[in-house]
């Protein structure tokens, strides 16, 4: 299988040693200027999300108030205000997702390609979304040394896929095809939109949860207390519940995105072929775990944290050799015929 060529860097495959040190000079690490732009970039869009989101939710609840005069009683509008919070953010990171992704990874957007190597990622996205009956994604190349890709956007017809430059410099063409199908297929899963709500009914659920459990115990600790407001032993308590609380639905999640990659695998072996989706998975080992993706779009990676034993729980990818096993055990006609759902 031809092997892919960087800008007239020539020949980049990374199965002998020599390939190996330059596929690793071909994703080398930015300087660290560079790394210090992208940093402070990365948090200022981190800020900049959070203030428009705080906002935002902060006109919904005084609209909700003064203009149509509602008024709750108190767990009424703590639903409320968690379920405004708890979906609010999670519905507008994923309509800002594609934007977000965008500027945390500084990925530049394939609109014209301006090589070989440009018209065949287009060529081959735009065959796969055909075959999984979604939109054309936006494909788009970011800087990065890790052998990495990750796709986003807000509905199967609305996404992009992108793919970092240490994979165009480690894998051969048929590796990275499996990898583009296994970003393909988050597409088609609608895998994006159900994390979106499975983090938004999560979100509710902690903000519930901990502000109706921390009245009972304020309750139960203080018993009548005068007035009948709120005590300090109430927020103590809220903030130890929203940790605790926070920690179970991170699991839920994470159990969420371990199930996704796995299917996503199975898309990919359909859209490219089982040996090639085995033989890119094996290829990642190089670097997997390794990711400078930003938190918004790391769980959508191909390569991602990972983990063993009680930390796995906390993952949002599984090992990789179970990641492959999967496969291996997975009859062909299944891995063909069954992975996307659309």
């Amino acid at each position: 299988s031809p092997h892919f060529h960087i800008d007239g860097v020539g020949q980049a495959g990374v199965a002998p040693d020599t390939d190996r040190r330059t596929a690793k000079a071909a994703g080398a690490r930015p300087n660290a200027n560079k790394d210090d732009k992208t940093m402070f970039k990365r948090i200022a869009l981190f800020l900049a999300t959070n203030l428009a989101v705080l906002v935002l939710l902060g006109i919904v609840m005084s609209v909700l108030q003064n203009v149509f005069g509602i008024r709750l009683g108190n767990n009424g509008a703590i639903l409320v205000m968690a379920a405004v919070f708890g979906f609010g953010g999670s519905l507008i990171s994923l309509l800002m997702s594609k934007w977000v992704a965008k500027k945390s990874t500084g990925a530049y957007v394939i609109e014209q390609p301006r090589n070989e190597t440009e018209q065949w990622l287009v060529s081959t996205v735009r065959r796969q979304a055909e075959a999984a009956g979604i939109g054309m994604p936006e494909v788009a190349i970011y800087d990065a040394p890790e052998i990495n890709a990750f796709a986003t956007g807000a509905n199967r017809n609305n996404s992009l896929v992108a793919v970092s430059t240490g994979l165009i410099g480690a894998m051969t063409r048929d590796e990275a095809e499996a990898v583009l199908a296994h970003e393909v297929s988050h597409v088609a899963n609608g895998d994006m939109v159900t994390m979106a709500l499975i983090q938004g009914v999560l979100n509710t659920f902690v903000l519930v949860a901990a502000r109706i459990v921390g009245g009972w115990i304020d309750a139960m600790m203080s018993g009548n207390r005068e007035g009948g407001g709120r005590g300090l032993f109430y927020f103590v308590t809220v903030f130890a519940l929203d940790i605790v609380f926070g920690l179970l639905a991170s699991m839920i999640a994470m159990a969420f995105s371990r199930y996704r990659e796995f299917r996503a695998d199975a898309g990919g072996a359909r859209l490219a072929g089982r040996e090639k989706m085995i033989a890119a998975l094996k290829r990642l080992s190089l670097t997997y775990g390794e990711s400078t993706l930003p938190n918004q779009v790391q769980a959508f990676g191909i390569s991602g944290a990972v983990g063993h034993g009680l930390g796995k729980l906390m993952r949002s990818h599984p090992p990789l050799e179970e990641r492959i096993q999967a496969l291996i055990d997975a009859a062909p006609e299944r891995a063909r015929g069954s992975a996307v759902v659309r």
